[in-house]
């Protein structure tokens, strides 16, 4: 009796193996259109990303001006001060140190909320410019019937990248 349930398992197991090979030959069968497109190209290249950093740059410029200006002046007044140091008396000194860390603290806090909002605003806008792509991919996809399209990947082949006609939609 254990010897037929044996045979049996083994058959079972033989026909599940044997539709599996039929169905895998099925899928070889048809064809897949694979497709990749460069987000970093994107990115660099494509004129709404053009566009955006513009934004950000004329967004940003005046308060990144404001900083450079901070930290020249944060500058000289250290330089003066060791330049002064040996002179100066010691209640003298002590009032210039305290005025130079508040303003040291003051820039450090600005130049981090600079960071922090230009970040903040750099995904925003790059967030608009990813979103806008994909629709273009995906246009792109259905119409030439790609299988899968990918947006990150070790290797590709020249074969599939399609980032130019992407380029080419997202300029239009």
């Amino acid at each position: 009796m254990k010897f037929s349930i044996q045979q049996s398992l083994v058959a079972r197991c033989a026909a599940v193996f044997a539709a599996s090979v039929v169905c895998m030959g099925a899928v070889q069968a048809q064809e897949v259109k694979v497709g990749f497109v460069s987000t970093e190209r994107i990115f660099r290249e494509a004129a709404p990303a053009k566009t955006a950093n513009a934004k950000i740059e004329q967004e940003f410029s005046k308060r990144d001006k404001d900083l450079q200006d901070m930290g020249a002046r944060l500058k000289s007044m250290a330089d003066k001060l060791d330049k002064d140091a040996p002179v100066l008396s010691e209640s003298d000194r002590v009032r210039r140190q305290r005025e130079l860390s508040d303003l040291d603290k003051d820039f450090q806090r600005r130049q981090r909320e600079f960071r922090e909002d230009l970040n903040q605003r750099r995904n925003e806008e790059l967030a608009t410019v990813l979103e806008r792509t994909n629709r273009v991919i995906k246009q792109i996809a259905e119409a030439e019937k790609y299988d899968i399209v990918f947006q990150e990947a070790v290797y590709i082949s020249p074969r599939i990248d399609i980032t130019d006609k992407v380029l080419k939609a997202l300029n239009k």
